[in-house]
């Protein structure tokens, strides 16, 4: 049986600076860009500690980003938890045998 997925978003986990929601004539910044295509990285893990950090910063500071990243990580969250695929018993048990059988290099 697979459980909901979990209803708080990211964006819930950080606290917004008090102007994130007040009206921006030009939303996107020049490092939203960079933001936005770094964003699967970052929710897989594949950047460095300092990038991860200086993406981290824009997005808390950065609501039009924010949500996107909060989207892709809410949909991540969701496959990871409905996706889990069990081999049947009687599989397990002739790969640890066939495992059992195999020559030891």
């Amino acid at each position: 049986m697979t459980s909901p997925c979990p209803t708080a978003s990211p964006s819930q986990l950080r606290t917004p600076p008090p102007d994130a929601m007040a009206p921006d004539p030009d939303p996107l910044k020049p490092q939203c860009d960079e933001a936005l295509h770094e964003i699967y990285h970052l929710l897989s893990g594949e950047i460095d500690d300092a990038k991860r950090q200086q993406i981290a910063v824009h997005l808390d500071e950065c609501a039009p980003c924010a949500e996107p990243y909060d989207f892709y990580a809410e949909l991540r969250r969701c496959v990871q938890e409905r996706c889990r695929d069990q081999a049947p018993p009687g599989l397990l048990e002739r790969i640890g045998q066939a495992l059992e059988h195999e020559p030891h290099a």
